[in-house]
């Protein structure tokens, strides 16, 4: 990055504060319901240090939100968190885990196979993953976290009947979206935690961050990156790498969207780093992206804000936040997970129009003009098949729950529906080679 190209990244993260610092403050806190659980669940197991994270994820806020000018999330590894929550995981083999990611991804950015893998994938493809990552939250939302709830209980503060509450409230949001629905949720929801604590006197107290590192020994590396880090690689490679670089052109065109390699190299960097500490695996997440844009967020200061109030927090109160924060409601942090899941989802629109990036780049080079709602070069039979192409994605993605298979199952189709095509192409060629031999 030159210097001219951060000083214009940094005038434009100060003029959006100024103009719309609400709406950048409300963006900013759009992401916790995907980010709370999994990290109070670790924290809870000791599996991470709850302060390194919050210090950690929170410097890595600021850095993004510096060096690339758009509110990119740094939201946990949801792969590697399932198999530490369902096991129990000790710091070292989530730390070992982590650290293995990172690593496969740095040598995937250095040597451009990411840069490659981002080329080949076809753009349905890319949309399909999207959207299945958005109903995925939405059903993880419903499943796991809402369900639960009782319509007067588990307590008065978080109830199906605060869940109702906080679904109307997002429905009248998203008419009138200058309402910072994120902003009011959180701060109510922080309100309720607080009562709730300190009726059982559990409210937190200053405890300064006393770092520490973490060596994983050999069988916690083998543990690590054999039973979490594997299955983890195609999930940030796909949904945090590829995914998020393709989502950002889209939702925020006019500033200047992150290479493939320079994201690559934030996620290995992150991991690289924190996990050292005992801070949680992070990587960057479309969903992430979605959810922080849909509740106001435009520019990277609105993470630079978010990770000052981590940097803060982590230091001076850390662990003994943990009380409070598993007393935040789910009715609210799950109807903010299913907010994002839908801004996920809502990017399958575009895959036949000239929002799709592929669509535009052969609009321009053919009419000169993007700006049509359909592009003219696709007759119904192409629209079809991009169609059938992104839900076979999104169907075997959410039904397998399985990033990797949805992906390997909408490129079984885009190249099923390629064939025709090339066996067409290799045949002509074969007869042109033989029409200049006679």
């Amino acid at each position: 990055m030159t210097a001219q190209t951060f000083r214009q990244i940094s005038a434009h993260n100060l003029r959006t504060f100024r103009r719309n610092y609400v709406s950048e403050i409300s963006g900013s806190l759009g992401d916790l319901g995907t980010f709370l659980p999994i990290a109070i669940a670790l924290a809870i197991n000791g599996t991470v240090s709850l302060s390194s994270t919050l210090i950690f994820s929170g410097l890595f806020n600021i850095l993004t939100g510096l060096f690339f000018g758009i509110p990119l999330p740094v939201q946990p590894m949801k792969a590697i968190a399932a198999v530490a929550i369902a096991r129990s995981f000790n710091n070292g083999t989530i730390a070992a885990a982590g650290i293995f990611v990172g690593a496969c991804i740095f040598v995937f950015s250095v040597t451009g196979l990411l840069h490659w893998f981002a080329d080949v994938i076809p753009i349905p493809v890319i949309k399909g993953i999207q959207v299945g990552a958005g109903l995925s939250l939405v059903i993880a939302s419903c499943g796991n976290i809402l369900s639960s709830l009782g319509w007067v209980g588990p307590s008065w503060a978080d109830n199906r009947i605060w869940a109702i509450a906080a679904f109307v409230f997002l429905v009248i949001t998203n008419v009138y979206r200058k309402v910072p629905y994120a902003l009011v949720v959180f701060i109510l929801g922080i309100i309720f935690a607080i009562i709730r604590s300190a009726l059982v006197a559990d409210l937190p107290s200053l405890a300064f961050w006393h770092p520490y590192t973490v060596v994983p020994t050999p069988g916690q590396w083998s543990v690590g990156a054999l039973d979490a880090g594997i299955g983890q690689i195609p999930l940030t490679t796909l949904n945090s790498i590829v995914a998020v670089v393709h989502l950002a052109g889209d939702l925020i065109p006019n500033v200047r969207t992150p290479s493939v390699t320079s994201i690559g190299l934030s996620v290995a960097a992150m991991n690289l780093v924190g996990c050292w500490f005992g801070a949680m695996p992070v990587c960057h997440g479309s969903g992430g992206l979605a959810a922080q844009y849909r509740f106001g967020a435009r520019s990277g200061s609105s993470v630079i804000f978010l990770g000052l109030l981590k940097l803060v927090i982590g230091i001076f109160f850390g662990e003994s936040l943990v009380g409070l924060l598993k007393r935040f409601p789910s009715a609210l942090l799950g109807v903010m997970v299913i907010a994002a899941g839908l801004e996920l989802v809502s990017v399958g629109e575009s895959l036949n129009t000239t929002g799709a990036r592929d669509i535009m780049k052969a609009s321009f080079g053919i009419l000169g003009d993007a700006r049509q709602d359909i592009a003219p070069m696709l007759s119904d039979a192409d629209r079809k098949r991009r169609w059938t192409v992104m839900m076979v994605t999104v169907g075997l993605l959410v039904g397998f729950k399985n990033d990797a298979i949805g992906f390997l199952a909408g490129m079984l189709c885009h190249v099923g529906y390629e064939l025709p095509g090339l066996w067409e192409k290799v045949r002509n060629r074969w007869n042109e080679g033989r029409v200049r031999l006679q």
